[in-house]
């Protein structure tokens, strides 16, 4: 068969020419070519026989091509009556869902005029009514915010949510929350006006929350066994750091109290503002911690200076008791500064009076060093103290500059760590300055005494000679 088609194809191509001189003849030499090659491959294996067994196959082809064109096209057109009636349904829906689109609309209209007449209705037969449940709803709103910083609500949870839901809604109050409110007012205060002991949960400085018997003085203070107590989050909370002054021994009594009559205690009538202050009030430590370098060293200069002017006075006080020991007695004593000056007497009285003075001069010469040792150390730490103080202020201002140079005055808490330095500084250099200077005078004025008394006695001896050689 291929060979045929491939003759038939040959002899098509070869009438080329004649293609060109007759178009007609070669164009029907070429379609029998290939009718010939098709019916072949449509007849089997075998080629045509005849030229009319290819006739008769093209025809049964042509046959068969139209019949599956015209079952493509009813289908077609069955396919086209289906979709104009679907189209025809969905048009029908459409208009019916305008319809009640609009029906819809209208009766939103008609309930919309209903509404605000009944609205209109309503506001004419509240009258006065209106006005007063206007205030119920401001009084709940009031008394809920002022419940939820009461003390009182630890020991009566939950008060706040009727009041709430009162305050917040749109329509007329119950008979209800109206008595609802007006025994929550007359609870609120009766119970400011008691003390009372309750069990509630406590949180502590380490986090643990314990059951606890608590002691509360109206809405403005609490007590549990380690102290006040302060209100956060609906919980008591014991507070970071604790007031002094015997505040805390106060809270310790009233909660202990269980007996008729007057038990004194403390309370905090700002309802928990100056506990609060407490709190972030600075302890002696933390102030000193803010001077920085400088303040230490300010303090080791001042416990320096005292510890030597407080050794240097009891030495002097010791040696001017044994002064005045050694006052009423001839016989001489090294131990104190008048006993070796009488020695100095006892060794030189029969030497001439002018030898005899110098000798008691040059005595009490020596012994006035001694008296003195450590006192001018002492006037120096004493003028030392406050010129480290001026330091310090000098470089808290200077990193307080620094801190506005880089950041600015928006923030006051960027500053304060330099003016802290400054200021604490200049207080630890006045408060060393004061007690070296006192010290100094008390130290100092009992060595010129004793300097006094040697000097006395000295001149006594003298003249005690000099009538005995007459």
């Amino acid at each position: 068969m291929i060979g045929t088609l491939k003759m038939h194809l040959t002899q098509g191509i070869r009438s080329g020419s004649e293609t060109m001189r007759n178009p007609h003849k070669g164009l029907q030499t070429i379609l029998v070519a290939l009718s010939i090659g098709v019916c072949s491959t449509a007849i089997g294996q075998e080629g045509p026989k005849s030229l009319e067994e290819v006739v008769r196959a093209m025809q049964q082809e042509r046959q068969a091509v139209a019949e599956s064109n015209r079952e493509r096209e009813q289908r077609f057109r069955s396919r086209e009556t289906d979709q104009e009636a679907e189209l025809n349904r969905i048009r029908n829906q459409v208009s019916e869902a305008e319809a009640e689109a609009s029906r819809l609309e209208d009766l939103r209209n008609q309930l919309d005029r209903e509404l605000e007449e009944l609205r209109n209705q309503l506001a004419e037969r509240e009258g006065e009514f209106g006005e007063l449940f206007g205030v119920a709803r401001a009084a709940a709103a009031d008394l809920e915010e002022q419940l939820n910083d009461s003390l009182i609500s630890v020991q009566y949870p939950n008060r706040g949510e009727e009041l709430e839901e009162m305050a917040q809604s749109g329509s007329l109050p119950t008979i209800e929350q109206l008595e609802g409110l007006w025994f929550t007012l007359l609870q609120e205060m009766t119970e400011q006006g008691k003390v009372a002991r309750f069990q509630a949960d406590v949180i502590r400085n380490d986090n643990t929350s314990t059951a606890e018997t608590v002691a509360r003085i109206g809405p403005f203070t609490a007590f549990g066994d380690q102290g006040y107590l302060v209100l956060n989050d609906n919980s008591l909370r014991y507070l970071a750091r604790q007031p002094g002054g015997g505040a805390v021994a106060a809270a310790r009594r009233v909660l202990d109290h269980s007996g008729p009559g007057v038990v004194r205690g403390m309370i905090d009538p700002s309802l928990g503002g100056l506990l609060g202050l407490v709190t972030q009030k600075p302890t002696l430590r933390e102030r000193v911690d803010q001077g920085g370098a400088i303040g230490y060293a300010i303090i080791v200069v001042a416990a320096l200076g005292i510890l030597l002017a407080l050794y240097r006075w009891l030495m002097l006080t010791v040696t001017s008791m044994k002064v005045r020991r050694q006052m009423g007695k001839h016989e001489p004593n090294d131990s104190n500064p008048l006993g070796r000056i009488q020695a100095a007497y006892e060794e030189h009285k029969n030497e001439s009076i002018e030898t005899l003075q110098l000798h008691l001069d040059d005595a009490v010469l020596k012994e006035l060093p001694p008296l003195e040792r450590g006192l001018n150390l002492v006037k120096v730490l004493a003028a030392v103290a406050p010129l480290m103080g001026l330091l310090g202020t000098v470089i808290g201002m200077i990193v307080t500059f620094q801190a506005i140079t880089l950041f600015g005055t928006g923030d006051p808490k960027l500053m304060a760590g330099g003016i802290s330095q400054a200021l604490i500084t200049t207080v630890l250099g006045l408060i060393a300055a004061v007690p070296l200077l006192i010290l100094h005078a008390f130290a100092s004025s009992t060595s010129r005494r004793l300097g006094q008394v040697l000097e006395e006695q000295s001149t006594s001896l003298v003249a005690d000679a000099e009538q005995s050689s007459r």
